[in-house]
């Protein structure tokens, strides 16, 4: 279905379809937007070396054989898919001007990019889940959270985010684009694609919006319910070092999450706000799918003893090996 995109088409109007889109990269500063390589590069080598060795720790310690460590070896896979989304591309755009890209290839990597951010939500749910278990029902959590659950959760949330945002690279492609086809962006999002179809994009907006509600909006609810049950947990331990330790098992997972989602919530605001500045919500954007694939595996490395323990030892192996 997708090949009718690769030809140009004759609408009802006379106009002609537009076979490709040409991405102008950051809006703004076109004539400077190359010195943004070094930066992103960098992040994005970090995303893949961070991620990666985070996979590689977990493999080979024993004791990170656990849910938790699991899942984060979930959401590092998850992590490199969303950085790599987009980056080449992008590099693409600001090293070798490589501007153009076809709708078929547009639409697959919206859709690609709605699927790794949904998944990478699901999984934080997941971990606060597990969290919620470990420090609420302790002695129950061996029976509840064990490698079948793991399974069972990841399947689940690979299918939901894989199946429910379909609807928007179909709708988007359902969308006329009889004359412009430069998106002042340096990625295929929803809102700039559609921004650029000449009949009425109401139903893409109501179902972005749909979407942004009930999936991340859910899964920020559950999240804010299992904390809120962890700290009633823990403020009813008489222990303070008991307590202490409890909250310090969730700072990392905390940290990431508040990052990821206050930058939904802010990406929401701009985009359906009329910014002055349209420069802020494409670099948010971009950022959004590149920061924190280089910040999780650094935040957990740093905060968690069993996690830097392991990459001591890894380190130490390798050492050896030499």
């Amino acid at each position: 279905m997708l090949v009718m995109f690769q030809n140009l088409r004759v609408s009802n109007s006379s106009k002609l379809q537009v076979s490709e889109f040409i991405l102008m990269g950051f809006p703004g500063i076109h004539s400077w937007q190359h010195w943004l390589s070094l930066p992103l590069a960098l992040l994005y080598l970090l995303a893949l070396s961070a991620n990666i060795l985070i996979l590689t720790i977990i493999n080979k310690e024993a004791a990170l054989h656990q849910p938790m460590y699991h899942f984060l070896g979930i959401l590092a896979v998850v992590d490199m898919g969303l950085a790599t989304t987009i980056m080449p591309k992008i590099l693409a755009i600001l090293w070798f001007n490589a501007k153009t890209i076809s709708l078929p290839e547009c639409f697959a990597q919206m859709y690609a990019i709605h699927c790794f951010v949904a998944m990478e939500s699901g999984i934080f749910v997941c971990m606060a889940i597990d969290r919620y278990v470990a420090i609420c029902l302790p002695l129950r959590y061996p029976s509840i959270v064990t490698d079948y659950f793991v399974i069972k959760a990841t399947i689940f949330m690979a299918l939901r985010s894989s199946l429910s945002p379909i609807s928007v690279p179909v709708l988007a492609a359902q969308r006329h684009y009889c004359s412009q086809n430069q998106i002042e962006h340096c990625l295929c999002s929803n809102l700039g694609v559609t921004s650029l179809a000449c009949d009425d994009r109401k139903i893409n907006s109501i179902n972005q919006l749909f979407l942004a509600w009930t999936i991340m909006g859910s899964d920020l609810g559950l999240i804010i319910l299992s904390y809120a049950l962890i700290l009633r947990s823990v403020l009813k331990l008489k222990s303070a070092e008991a307590a202490s330790k409890a909250i310090s098992t969730c700072i990392s997972h905390l940290i990431l999450i508040f990052f990821f989602y206050t930058v939904v919530i802010v990406l929401s605001i701009t985009h359906s706000a009329t910014m002055t500045v349209p420069l802020v919500p494409v670099l948010l954007n971009v950022l959004h799918n590149v920061i924190p694939p280089a910040l999780n595996p650094m935040v957990y490395a740093l905060k968690n003893k069993e996690l830097r323990q392991g990459l001591y030892n890894v380190l130490s192996l390798d050492s050896k090996c030499h």
